[in-house]
Formats: C-alpha cells, structure tokens, sequence
C-alpha cells in the first residue's frame, strides 16, 4: 500500500516533456501526453541519472547535519576549548549525578508503588502516572533542556489520539513529561527495552516489531482497543514510523487515522543552535545518542498543539494523513517528500524497482 502511494504522488509531479523534444522525434502517433517514464526508456544515462536524484532525495531525510565549524582562527580556538572543558569536565558530570539520582528516585518510588498498590488500579495508575512525568522531566534538565509549549495541554479522554512528527526517541521524552502518553513504539534491546517492559507498560505504551506482520495486525487491535476506553492514558503515534532529521517530513502511515476518532497534531521543531537531536538509529546507539545531548549546552526544541481534525466526507485515510501532514509541516517549517521512511529499513531490490 505505501509503495502504490509514493508511485501515486509521484505520478502527479511527472512533467509533459512534448514540449521539451524537437517534433521530429515523436512518433507519428505520440501520445496525448509523454511522461518521463518514456523518455527513461530510451536514455539508460538518463535513467542512472534520474535514479541518482531519487536515492539522494531519500537518503537526505535521514542525514545528520554537521555543524558548522567556527574554531578556525587563533581568537576563537581558546574559546573553543574553554568551551569543551566546560561541557565535558563540569556539565557532564553534574548531569549524569543529576540523571543517576533521578533513576534512585523512581525505582526507590515506582517498584513500590506497582506491587503493593495492585488491588487499587486507579490510584496506583495514577501515581506510576506521575512518577514517569518525573522521570521523563529528569532526562530534560539532564539535558539542559529549553522546551516551549504552545497550545492547549492535551486532556484525557476516549476517541482520540495523537500524532507527532519523528526525530529522535527524546520525542517521547519531551511529550511524555507533560502528559503522561500511551505511546506506539518499536521493540528495543538493551536498557530501553528493559524500561518498556517494567515500567512504560504501566502507562499503557504498545510495542509492535516491524518485520514482524502477525505483530502489526495484533498491535492495529490494540489500538483500537486502546482509544475505546475512556480511563486510558491518551494515545500517541509517530505515523512516520521512523526518525527523520530535523528538515524533512516522510510520508504518514495511515493506521492512526483510520481508528474513527479525533486526530490530534503535534508538530515539533528542534533548533540546532546548540546540537542537531536527530538520532540516526544505523550510526549511533541511543545511549551515545544521550551523551552527545548531555555534552551540548542545551537542548532547544518548540511543541505545538494543533487543533484536533476529523476525517471529512468522502475523504480516504491517506488523503487524511496527508492533511494533517501538511498542517505539521507547516508549523514546524519541515519540507515535505513522498517517500515511505520503512525503506530506510527494508530498501526495495533492484528488481522490484525496476518493476514499480
């Protein structure tokens, strides 16, 4: 399905290249209009060459952006260096204390609380509630983290979910310290995984494995479940189902909004003043993803809440991700592309593309 859609917004951007050709090129009997496919048949250069444009198109969505260097002359190289040494020898240190101090906090408080509340639900929801809002505020100012929020703080309620676009796993981490999110995340190894297990199920959160189908069908249930419910802890999805830098947009499953309720936009933009906060999964191991946060000045980022949309009549639920697409796109200045972001997992052969 999202193959069938890249090719159909593709065909939408394909030029009438008539009237670029000298007539005595065409056939007699041309068609009504020639696409660029037909000019790719005759020209393989011209195909390598068109080829080239759409993998770099695609791979530039998931590039990091080195910054800029400034340290060139003998002025600015000491300041520089005063700079690492304060980063390195004095943040550093007092953030990690600071976010070491905060994970004896929690657990001295949560594991507690999961196993001697178990026959009051409600309270012990609401304290575990609580205490990942802590923990997730913890990971911000280990960060030194300048987050501004506009827009009404999202409610609790059925027949609602929300939607974000996707830069880094901190996404979950800056939304969650404000409203305690049941969120749609990919299975992780390692400490991240240990947490889904023991302690971000407690809120809710839904894990599903990407190459796994039977997972995906099970997980839509779930979903559906889930915004049924009006005790549940509200419903968060990244449609992109990836990380995407901190400039481009990819396009949007179409799950989330094909659940029957209202879907809510969040947009959120990263200033790169200080450090780029795209993770690239391929290159970077989450935990190294932390430290180069924590050994930056400051982590600077802006949420939106959007108004909540609807499906309208007659509209599709592609169509409808695209409209909200756009509205994210639009608050967060991000560039929009009609790629799918699971091919950066799982590229088409060579066959196959050629076939599509």
């Amino acid at each position: 399905m999202a193959s069938s859609s890249v090719a159909a917004d593709m065909e939408l951007d394909r030029p009438n290249l008539e009237d670029y050709l000298p007539p005595d090129s065409l056939p007699q009997e041309a068609p009504r209009n020639l696409h660029l496919r037909d000019l790719l048949d005759i020209s393989p250069v011209l195909t390598e060459a068109a080829g080239a444009i759409v993998d770099d198109s695609f791979t530039r969505c998931f590039k990091s952006n080195s910054p800029e260097p400034w340290n060139w002359n003998i002025y600015l190289f000491p300041l520089w260096c005063f700079g690492v040494v304060i980063r390195y020898g004095i943040l550093f240190p007092l953030r990690s204390l600071t976010l070491a101090l905060g994970w004896l906090a929690f657990f001295a408080a949560f594991f507690p609380v999961h196993f001697l509340f178990k026959g009051q639900d409600k309270l012990r929801s609401k304290i575990e509630r609580k205490l990942v809002e802590m923990m997730c505020s913890v990971f911000v100012a280990s960060w030194t983290g300048v987050i501004k929020y506009h827009g009404p703080r999202p409610s609790t309620r059925p027949h609602q979910v929300f939607v974000a676009n996707h830069t880094s796993m901190i996404d979950f981490i800056i939304l969650e310290q404000m409203t305690a999110f049941a969120v749609i995340m990919q299975k992780h190894p390692g400490w991240v995984g240990f947490i889904q297990k023991t302690i971000l199920e407690s809120v809710g959160c839904i894990w599903f494995n990407r190459n796994d189908l039977r997972d995906r069908e099970v997980t839509a249930r779930k979903l559906r479940d889930h915004v049924q419910q009006p005790d549940n802890n509200p419903l968060l999805i990244f449609p992109e189902g990836t990380c995407v830098n901190t400039q481009y947009t990819v396009m949007f499953k179409k799950g989330a909004f094909e659940l029957g309720c209202a879907v809510c936009p969040i947009a959120i933009k990263y200033n790169k003043i200080f450090v780029d906060a795209f993770w690239n999964s391929k290159k970077q191991s989450f935990t190294m993803h932390l430290v180069r946060l924590m050994t930056s000045w400051a982590v600077v980022c802006d949420v939106w809440y959007l108004e909540p949309q609807y499906m309208r009549e007659g509209e599709t639920a592609i169509a409808f991700a695209e409209r909200v697409r756009d509205m994210i796109a639009a608050r967060a200045g991000l560039k929009k592309v009609p790629w799918d972001g699971y091919l950066k997992y799982n590229r088409p052969s060579p066959k196959h593309a050629e076939e599509k």
